[in-house]
């Protein structure tokens, strides 16, 4: 994944590179400012079942884009199993998504982890969440958005709320020592708790710059559920 954010010690005076990073970080915070209701981070591992079978019911969707009730109406006009840029601004004016152009094309490439000029399954998740978090109308949200994909609000707003919970300072980036923090309050005492924490955040740090923003957070989360595991295994039984 390119980098989300530019390389600094300090995570307020690192600068997004994109206008679309720039409007993440920006509703984080204010999202941040309302607190969370989770608890530990034992808690979200706990709800990592419930969460992997509301995103495996994407799936159906995402590989039926021409189906009549699939999301979009058809957005993979093509048939060829992933969404291109092309695609995905047809996608956004049939549900009447604000986004401008160059939001839309940074979505894209921010989605786009594999530089496959594609949106894959696990990319598309990401992709809806990110959709998810931005949105300017949350009570025409549901309805109007996530046809065919019941909860999908509910699983989203956990997400966020995991975000929220291991951001410690409120400042729209996890930092190692909080993800440190978030697995000692779990493990307190254990002697491998430092080696999960490091772990864990390594798993997030896509760009090694030692903070996670919310985007990077989400293609960690999709792993830690099985959700890209699961479409590797697809793709190597088809080899």
């Amino acid at each position: 994944m390119g980098a989300a954010v530019a390389k600094s010690s300090s995570a307020r005076g690192a600068v997004p590179e994109s206008n679309l990073e720039a409007r993440i970080l920006e509703a984080m915070r204010r999202r941040e400012a309302k607190g969370c209701s989770i608890k530990s981070f034992n808690s979200i591992i706990l709800k990592f079942p419930k969460i992997d079978q509301s995103l495996r019911k994407c799936k159906a969707t995402f590989e039926n884009f021409g189906e009549h009730h699939a999301l979009c109406s058809g957005a993979d006009e093509d048939g060829n199993g992933v969404i291109d840029q092309q695609e995905l601004k047809h996608c956004f004016e049939k549900l009447e998504i604000s986004f401008t152009d160059e939001e839309i094309n940074d979505l894209f490439d921010a989605c786009d982890i594999s530089d496959a000029k594609g949106i894959k399954f696990n990319e598309f998740i990401v992709l809806l969440c990110l959709v998810y978090f931005l949105r300017e109308d949350p009570a025409a949200h549901q309805s109007k958005y996530w046809k065919g994909m019941p909860n999908l609000d509910s699983t989203f707003e956990t997400l966020v709320d995991a975000f929220v919970f291991l951001d410690k300072n409120k400042d729209g980036y996890v930092s190692r020592n909080e993800m440190v923090d978030a697995i000692n309050e779990t493990t307190s005492g254990e002697r491998s708790s430092g080696r999960i924490a490091m772990r864990r955040f390594e798993e997030m740090d896509w760009d090694k710059n030692g903070m996670v923003n919310f985007k990077e957070f989400l293609f960690a989360f999709t792993r830690w559920v099985g959700i890209e595991d699961a479409d590797d295994n697809d793709d190597d039984a088809d080899n």
